[in-house]
């Protein structure tokens, strides 16, 4: 099905130039002069072929029909990332490479939407949000509180985050997976 270019997200398949393409990150850029438009960062889902693709947010893109379906995570190892669904209770596994940026956020148990087209696993929705613990936070500069300033931090997963200055090392905060941003101190 077609789909206006500016409607794309992490995790859509797209048929483009004959292949197939599992998008990983989209990034809308209005420059300050002309039409905005949107720049796409996809893997190919036969080769593994990373490539960068911009259309004006005007354009139509070919949308694959997939099938999406609720799985669990259950480990990485050096072949990949080991997922079963949740209804037929089947094992099966996709390399590293096709979860992209948000592969630090998969957390054991984890439940997720994985993209199905003619019953091969290509693509993993995480949920929108994780509970991760900071474990190194670079201290407040003093001054600094009065406007609205972030600090660099490090998650338990090895990913950096910039933080506000009250979170200190040992805070469990909410981190958004699609764009790992701080959302807001934990509740527990």
């Amino acid at each position: 099905m077609k789909i206006n270019a500016n409607t794309i997200r992490p995790g859509m398949v797209l048929d483009h130039q004959g292949r197939t393409w599992s998008v990983l990150k989209i990034q809308l850029i209005q420059p300050g002069k002309g039409g905005a438009f949107i720049q796409v960062e996809m893997r190919d889902i036969q080769t593994g072929n990373k490539t960068n693709e911009r259309w004006r947010t005007a354009d139509t893109v070919e949308r694959l029909d997939v099938r999406e379906r609720d799985c669990q995570f259950l480990f990485k190892d050096e072949v990949g990332c080991h997922f079963m669904d949740d209804e037929t209770f089947d094992q099966f596994q996709l390399p590293e490479e096709a979860m992209g940026e948000q592969a630090p956020f998969l957390q054991d148990g984890m439940k997720v939407a994985v993209n199905f087209i003619e019953g091969t696993p290509i693509s993993v929705k995480l949920p929108q949000t994780v509970v991760l613990e900071v474990v190194e936070a670079d201290p407040v500069v003093k001054g600094q509180t009065a406007a609205a300033s972030y600090k660099p931090g490090i998650l338990e997963n090895g990913v950096r985050v910039m933080i506000p200055p009250f979170v200190e090392a040992g805070t469990r905060i909410v981190v958004n997976t699609e764009d790992s941003t701080y959302v807001e101190r934990a509740k527990d």
